[in-house]
């Protein structure tokens, strides 16, 4: 069946008959030795419970599901009403699905044994970038999946590094919402089709630019980082022409949002650490990897500054870590000011 054209995006009138997300999963297992589905039915129940957030972040102030619940989450922050319903749902429909043995979730205290005969494991973001979900700007979804160890598995077994990751993605709850996923062969995007209820393949292979013409960073933050990232600061904002600077400069605050952008369009995302967050701020096994993952497998380079993050193990399942992700020429520029290599 031929492949939609990749800048289509289906009115909401019309039905677009091309590639589901289910046709695309069961392509690429096709002929994988021991496949038996399973897989398949951890992905679809994930698409189940994306579209699910959907519907309710679309009609939020019409379900009441703005504002704050009152409590707190295990990093101390204000829980909004929407990170709730979405976690929710993730953990419920993740688990019946029977294809999980350990799941862990940004709001989850601690991982969670779900079927320990299962052969994979879960760990996500349920809602990214609850601080813009009143003000009606993109927020997301992160999730990633790894092979649950042979023998014993206990929810430890979730802090992996990124390399032994089997599969990642995101969705965008925006526009459009679409769906951003790879499984080793490339990342595509597949676009939600409201009449039919379905992700239909809406741009295949998308590859990251090796430079691009914007940086994405929380200027405000610039007092706390140290003298290094200053200097860098200071050099994508500067005049030359040669260069191709200044950078411009575009920035969200949803993770999802700036890093969907910067695949696309390329450039770089950073979210370095500073005086106020010696560790970094993003989580290494919900955020970071699958984005570094999914960053990677589209020809860009992420890292903490120094190492890959994709070679970083997480010491527990909320470990933080520094992120700097996107084009791989802007993200070397990035290293050689933090190793004092330029400035």
């Amino acid at each position: 069946m031929a492949e939609p054209n990749p800048s289509f995006y289906p009115p909401p009138s019309h039905t677009v008959v091309g590639t589901t997300l289910e046709e695309h999963i069961l392509e690429g297992m096709r002929g994988a030795p021991a496949s038996t589905g399973d897989f398949t039915s951890l992905l679809n129940a994930i698409s189940l419970a994306v579209r699910i957030i959907h519907s309710r972040v679309r009609a939020a102030g019409l379900a009441g599901l703005f504002g704050y619940t009152g409590d707190t989450n295990v990093h101390g922050e204000q829980v909004q009403k929407l990170d709730e319903f979405a976690n929710e749902v993730l953990c419920t429909v993740i688990e019946r699905s029977g294809r999980c043995a350990v799941l862990a979730s940004e709001e989850l205290a601690e991982a969670r044994m779900c079927n320990p005969d299962a052969k994979y494991m879960v760990a996500f973001d349920p809602l990214d970038g609850s601080s813009n979900i009143d003000v009606n700007v993109s927020i997301g979804t992160i999730f990633s999946i790894f092979r649950a160890p042979d023998g014993s598995v206990s929810t430890a077994s979730v802090l992996r590094p990124g390399r032994e990751l089997l599969a990642a993605g995101y969705a965008v709850y925006g526009s459009a919402t679409t769906l951003v996923l790879s499984t080793g062969q490339g990342v595509h995007e597949f676009t939600l089709d409201l009449n039919a209820g379905e992700f239909f393949l809406s741009r295949p292979n998308l590859r990251c630019p090796s430079r691009g013409k914007t940086y994405s960073i929380n200027e405000g933050n610039f007092p706390y980082w140290t003298k290094e990232i200053q200097r860098w600061s200071q050099f994508v904002k500067s005049e030359d022409k040669t260069l191709g600077l200044p950078m411009g400069h575009r920035y969200v605050g949803s993770l999802v949002a700036d890093a969907h952008r910067t695949l696309l369009k390329g450039g770089i995302f950073a979210y370095p650490a500073d005086r106020k967050n010696a560790d970094g701020k993003l989580r290494l096994l919900y955020e970071a990897q699958p984005m570094a993952f999914l960053i990677e497998q589209a020809g860009g380079l992420a890292t903490d500054g120094v190492r890959e993050i994709l070679d970083i193990v997480p010491t527990d399942a909320h470990a933080k870590v520094p992120l700097i992700l996107g084009s791989r020429d802007d993200v070397n520029v990035y290293k050689e000011f933090l190793t004092g290599k330029r400035g």
